[in-house]
């Protein structure tokens, strides 16, 4: 007789029928999980990326191509750059960190740098955990080159590969994120180094894990290490970058998470995303999860293209940003903000209703003054 299914084993197949029997997972990485967590109340994200769904090929599916992502020469310069810094053992990066983090320690001359081989990501998650404490209990430099990392996410673990972590000869444990985009004068594109220090606080998170499990826990320093190309060259340079706030906003959304489950439970019975169904049945499960889609989608959603579509043609006012969407309360539609400004439908107390409809005013008394006829200008002499 087969085992009895457990609850895990249970939601693994049932997120399985939902991606298709034959349709490979894409796993989550730290930048979808940042996404996630920016819009927690998006149950259409949770649901396709706890079920490993490719969203970009899910959207070419829907006739909705997505035009986010990197693209291969980014891709492959990336790679390049991240080989340089890494080369012989992790030298130059060690150094980095050791002027940038931690000065006051012993120089890395010599740094351990442990295999990280095993089969599957669980396997790899188990042998980073390993060498992490050996390293912390060895008490000397050691570079884990793409550790893997766990994080509980809704209820279903989520397999992370940091660029490195670094342990300090006091047993601290930093996260070191390397990017592509240039350091100009010391300084970044200030949007780019804040992506990036919302995907370096999710490792943080990941690590904390980790470390919690160790009797005494390791400290997880806050201040990661961004490693950029200096000015307009190939070599490296850092900068310590402090992710106190980001890991604090990042872990509350994570904990706001529908759990996965749950919103499994509430679809229809068949529901399947699998890229290869007919694009009207493909379209219905889509749609058969709800989405909070906002303009900020376009930058972090391979499905925003299609998620914008629908929420235009519904008039939600979440198509107009989330800002605004926070200061109309109750009215969810354009149709409901634009009856409540003209005295249609709306309660007079409701500060939203009362704010539309001085704002109406406004504009009639403005549209008024406009209209009317001037007086004849004087003429010159």
């Amino acid at each position: 007789m087969p085992p009895p299914r457990t609850r895990g084993t249970a939601l693994r197949h049932r997120l399985a029928e939902l991606r298709g029997p034959d349709v490979p997972a894409k796993a989550l990485d730290a930048r979808a999980l940042a996404a996630l967590a920016a819009n927690p109340g998006c149950k259409r994200r949770a649901i396709l990326d706890g079920a490993g769904v490719n969203k970009a090929v899910l959207a070419d599916a829907l006739g909705s191509p997505s035009a986010f992502g990197q693209s291969q020469f980014a891709f492959m310069r990336g790679n390049a750059f991240e080989a340089r810094v890494k080369a012989d053992g992790g030298a130059e990066l060690l150094r980095l960190v050791h002027e940038k983090l931690d000065a006051g320690a012993e120089p890395p001359t010599r740094a351990r740098v442990p295999k990280l081989d095993a089969i599957g990501p669980e396997g790899r998650a188990a042998r980073t955990a390993l060498a992490l404490r050996e390293a912390t209990e060895a008490a000397a430099w050691t570079l884990l080159d793409h550790p893997m990392l766990a994080l509980d996410v809704a209820g279903s673990p989520a397999f992370l590969e940091p660029d490195a972590v670094v342990v300090h000869p006091d047993g601290s444990w930093t996260v070191v994120e390397i990017k592509s985009f240039p350091m100009l004068d010391g300084s970044a594109d200030p949007t780019k180094v804040g992506a990036a220090a919302r995907q370096s606080a999710v490792y943080v998170l990941a690590l904390e894990e980790v470390a919690a499990k160790l009797d005494p826990a390791p400290r997880v320093r806050h201040r990661v290490l961004l490693v950029c190309p200096k000015d307009f060259s190939n070599l490296p340079t850092a900068s310590a970058v402090d992710v106190r706030k980001q890991r604090a906003v990042t872990g509350r959304q994570l904990a706001r998470l529908t759990r996965i489950e749950d919103i499994a439970d509430t679809l229809p019975e068949g529901t399947c995303f699998a890229p290869d169904r007919p694009t009207a049945e493909l379209t219905a499960a889509v749609e058969s999860v709800p989405a909070a889609y906002a303009p900020e989608c376009l930058a972090a959603c391979e499905l925003a293209f299609h998620c914008r579509d629908h929420s235009r043609a519904s008039g939600a006012v979440t198509s107009l940003g989330r800002s605004l969407r926070a200061e109309l309360g109750d009215l969810t539609t354009v149709d409901e903000v634009l009856a409540a400004a003209h005295g249609e439908a709306g309660d007079p107390d409701d500060p939203a209703v009362a704010a539309l409809r001085r704002a109406a005013e406004l504009r009639a008394e403005a549209l008024e003054s406009a209209a009317a006829p001037r007086p004849e200008e004087a003429p010159c002499l």
